[in-house]
């Protein structure tokens, strides 16, 4: 490795040191902890992305009846000129 760069056997001495100081024990407490954290976290980002997506299907719902809305107010428009005579 070059200047500045963790060889392999630093790494493992940096293992060694970590086991010594905290012991086996506490470290399995910190990885349970560590990855019940994840794991929340990964079910709170799947969330938002369910609540994201149905959000905009709403969205898109909502624009399409208010399109159809629109064309039916339209439609009626005409057949009441259509009834009138063409006069409106």
């Amino acid at each position: 490795m070059g200047p500045g760069g963790i060889s392999p056997w630093s790494l493992l001495l940096i293992l060694v040191i970590v086991l010594l100081l905290f012991g086996t024990k506490k470290l399995r407490n910190v990885g349970t902890d560590l990855g019940g954290a994840l794991k929340g976290f990964k079910s709170a980002m799947n969330d938002g992305e369910k609540e994201a997506k149905e959000a905009k299907e709403s969205l898109e719902n909502k624009s399409e009846d208010e399109e159809g809305e629109a064309q039916t107010a339209q439609r009626e428009t005409v057949e009441e000129k259509d009834k009138s005579g063409g006069k409106a």
